[in-house]
C-alpha cells in the first residue's frame, strides 16, 4: 500500500487509562529508547527484560564489533537521559564490539535515575492481552487496559498497561536450518552439533571447532562472519575445515557488498570471495536441507538436494545462520496485521522487503507504518521486521520517537518522520579485522 493511502488517524485514547504506565517488552537499545522518549513526554513506563541486565541478547554476541560507528547507534533521548551523569560519550567515529556497545551505552543508560527503578529483570512475557478480553471481544476494547504476564523468580505475575510496545527481538527465535521451515526431525538428540549464529569461534567457542569440520548454512552475513572466523581458525588450528551451504545458485548478498558507506563493512565481499576462491572454504550452492540425522560417530549427517540430486555431507558441527523470525506465541490474543509472508506489520512489510530493498534504502517509517488493528500496541525493533534482514538501530530509534509522540498526542510530530541512513549495499557484517554486524 503507498504512503499516502495509508490511515493518518490517531489511536483512541482513553482517559481512565492514562494513570497506568505503558509496558515495553525489552531493555536493550531499542527498548530502553522507547522509555527515555516516553518518559521526556512524562509518560510512566515500565521495562520487562527476560535477562538478568539490560542487553542481554547482545551479550550473546558481544564479541563481534559493529560496523556501524557510535554516531549511529546511539538514540537521541538516551543521549540526554545520560548527559546529567557525567557520561563520557564514546569518539563518534569509534566502531564498538557488542560487549562495548552495552558497556558504554545501555547498561549506564539502565542506571540513571529516571530508568533505574521502571525495569523489571528476570521477568519474561509469557502473554498480552486485555483484562477480560480475549482477541474476539470488540466493545470497549481501546479503553480496557491491556494485561501482560510475566514469568519471574517469584513465580508468574500480571501487570496492567495503557499501552505496549514489543521490542523483544528475534535473537532468541533463529530461522531453521532446514529449507522447508520445520525444525529437524531429530532436534531432541543432535544436542550442541547445531550451534546458533554467530559463535565465538576464536573465543569461548574455540573447544567446540578446533579441529572439526564445520557447515556454515546462510547466505546473509551473520554467516559470513563465521566463515571468517572460522577461517582464521583453522589457520591455527589443523584439521579445522569448513564448509558453507546455500540455496541460491551464488552468494550475491555477500560477495556484492564492496560499494559500502559504512567502510568496515565494505570489505567483507572480497574478504569471503577470498575464502572461496583460495579453497579454505568448500561452498555447496544450490543446496536445499531436508534433514539433519545424528551420527553414529558422534557426528551430524546432512540430507539435502543440490541442484535437484540428492546429496549428503557429515560434519561434525553445523551453525545455523539463516536469519531470525519474530516471537509471536505471546502475542495470540492481540489483534495483529501482520504481511503473509514477511511476518512484519503489514504496511511496513513492503518498505523493508529483503528482495527490494537494503538496509540504508529503507525509507522512514513509524507509528501509521507500525499500527495494529490492536490500539495502542505496538511491535518496534528488529521484532517489526518480521524476517526481514534490513534492520538498523536508527531506524528503531526513529520508530519509537514516533510512538512515544503517538501515545503523548502529538500526532502531528507522530506522522513526521525523517532519518537519513547511511547508504548502503546490503546488510552485513565484515572483515576479520572489523568483523561486525548491522546492529
Amino acid at each position: 500500500m503507498p504512503l499516502a493511502e495509508l490511515p493518518l488517524r490517531a489511536a483512541p485514547r482513553s482517559k481512565n487509562l492514562e494513570h497506568l504506565p505503558v509496558v515495553v517488552i525489552g531493555a536493550g537499545p531499542v527498548g530502553l529508547a522507547a522509555a527515555a522518549h516516553l518518559l521526556e513526554r512524562g509518560i510512566d513506563v515500565l521495562v520487562f527484560e527476560s535477562g538478568d541486565r539490560a542487553g542481554s541478547a547482545i551479550r550473546q554476541w558481544g564479541h563481534i564489533r559493529l560496523f556501524s560507528p557510535w554516531e549511529f547507534v546511539v538514540d537521541d533521548a538516551a543521549a540526554r537521559l545520560l548527559d546529567p551523569t557525567g557520561w563520557d560519550a564514546p569518539p563518534a567515529r569509534g566502531l564498538p564490539t557488542g560487549l562495548e556497545f552495552v558497556d558504554r551505552y545501555l547498561a549506564p543508560l539502565a542506571a540513571t535515575e529516571p530508568l533505574a527503578g521502571r525495569i523489571r529483570y528476570r521477568s519474561i512475557v509469557t502473554a498480552v492481552s486485555r483484562q477480560g478480553m480475549d482477541r474476539t471481544r470488540s466493545t470497549g476494547r481501546a479503553s480496557t487496559p491491556f494485561i501482560v504476564r510475566t514469568d519471574t523468580d517469584a513465580g508468574p505475575q500480571e501487570q496492567l498497561a495503557r499501552a505496549v510496545i514489543d521490542t523483544s527481538g528475534t535473537y532468541s527465535t533463529p530461522n531453521s536450518v532446514i529449507a522447508n521451515g520445520l525444525a529437524p526431525q531429530h532436534a531432541d538428540v543432535l544436542g550442541d552439533t547445531i550451534c546458533p549464529a554467530l559463535p565465538d569461534v576464536q573465543g569461548h567457542d574455540r573447544a567446540r571447532f578446533a579441529g572439526q569440520h564445520t557447515l556454515v548454512v546462510g547466505a546473509g552475513h551473520s554467516a559470513a562472519h563465521t566463515l571468517l572466523a572460522l577461517a582464521a581458525l583453522a589457520r591455527e588450528e589443523p584439521g579445522t575445515t569448513i564448509s558453507w551451504a546455500i540455496r541460491n545458485s551464488s552468494p550475491v548478498r555477500v560477495f556484492g557488498s564492496g560499494d559500502d558507506e559504512l567502510d568496515a563493512r565494505g570489505a567483507l565481499g572480497t574478504s569471503t570471495h577470498d575464502l572461496v576462491r583460495s579453497g579454505e572454504v568448500s561452498l555447496i550452492d544450490a543446496c536445499e536441507i531436508d534433514d539433519l540425522v545424528p551420527h553414529p560417530a558422534g557426528r551430524v549427517e546432512v540430507r539435502g538436494r543440490r541442484g535437484g540430486k540428492p546429496t549428503t555431507i557429515t560434519v561434525d558441527r553445523v551453525v545455523n545462520a539463516t536469519g531470525f523470525r519474530p516471537d509471536l506465541d505471546m502475542l495470540r490474543e492481540i489483534r495483529l496485521a501482520l504481511d503473509e509472508v514477511v511476518e512484519a506489520p503489514r504496511a511496513l512489510a513492503p518498505l523493508i522487503d529483503p528482495n527490494l530493498h537494503s538496509c540504508g534504502s529503507v525509507p522512514p517509517h513509524g507509528v501509521v507504518e507500525l499500527s495494529h488493528p490492536e490500539p495502542n500496541f505496538y511491535v518496534a525493533g528488529m521484532k517489526s521486521y518480521g524476517r526481514a534482514p534490513t534492520f538498523l538501530l536508527l531506524t528503531g530509534y526513529e520508530q519509537v520517537r514516533s510512538i512515544a509522540d503517538e501515545l503523548a498526542g502529538n500526532f502531528s510530530a507522530a506522522r513526521r518522520v525523517e532519518l537519513i541512513l547511511p547508504e548502503t549495499g546490503v546488510c552485513s557484517t565484515s572483515t576479520p579485522a572489523q568483523s561486525g554486524t548491522c546492529c
